[in-house]
Formats: C-alpha cells, structure tokens, sequence
C-alpha cells in the first residue's frame, strides 16, 4: 500500500506543477506562440500520468482476484503485472525528476 500512497503524493505533486506552471506561461504563450496542431506537453504528459494510473489499478485489481482465489487467475500474471506497474511508476518518476530538475535550471537563469 506504501506504493500507492507514493503515488498518489507524486501525482498530486505533478498536478500542482503543472497547473502553476500553466498559470504561469499561459498569458505568455497566448500572445507569442502561434497556433500548433497536435496534443500539447500538458495534454501528453497528463496521458501518461493517467497510463501509470490505469497499470497500477490493473495490478491491483489482478492481485486482488488471486487472493481471492478466482478461477483464471495465474500467479505468473500477477507478476507481469505488478512488474509493469512497478517499472511504469519509476519511469514516471524519473521524468518527474527530470522536469523537476529542468524547471529549477531555468528559475535560476538570469533574465
């Protein structure tokens, strides 16, 4: 359960930042930035967060049958899944660091 609280944490911190770096740039952005097609990074990188959501409830939920003994339930995919969601949660924790980090890198820039 330690991993899910974790990951609740990070998601309510990834939140905050993005919508304080919205309210930031987005006045900036609306008079200086032409039109571009496709998702934005906001749009993208909120995809993912929800991706790593869904593995991790899917893990869950899988574990959950098994230990109730539901028929169909292997343990080898219990495995699987709970690997994946594992590997999902710290790869998003690296970009989350790794945003963390470019965002402190441009706060010191002189103007």
């Amino acid at each position: 359960m330690s991993q899910g609280i974790e990951f609740n944490r990070l998601m309510l911190e990834m939140r905050a930042m993005q919508t304080d770096a919205m309210a930031r740039v987005k006045p900036a952005a609306v008079t200086q930035t032409p039109a571009v097609s496709g998702p934005s990074f906001a749009d993208m990188l909120g995809q993912a967060v929800n991706k790593v959501n869904e593995t991790q409830q899917a893990s869950n939920q899988l574990a959950n049958a098994f230990e109730m003994g539901q028929s169909g339930v292997d343990l080898t995919d219990v495995m699987i899944a709970s690997q994946k969601a594992s590997v999902s949660f710290q790869a998003m924790t690296q970009v989350r660091n790794k945003l963390v980090q470019a965002y402190q890198d441009i706060m010191q820039m002189p103007v």
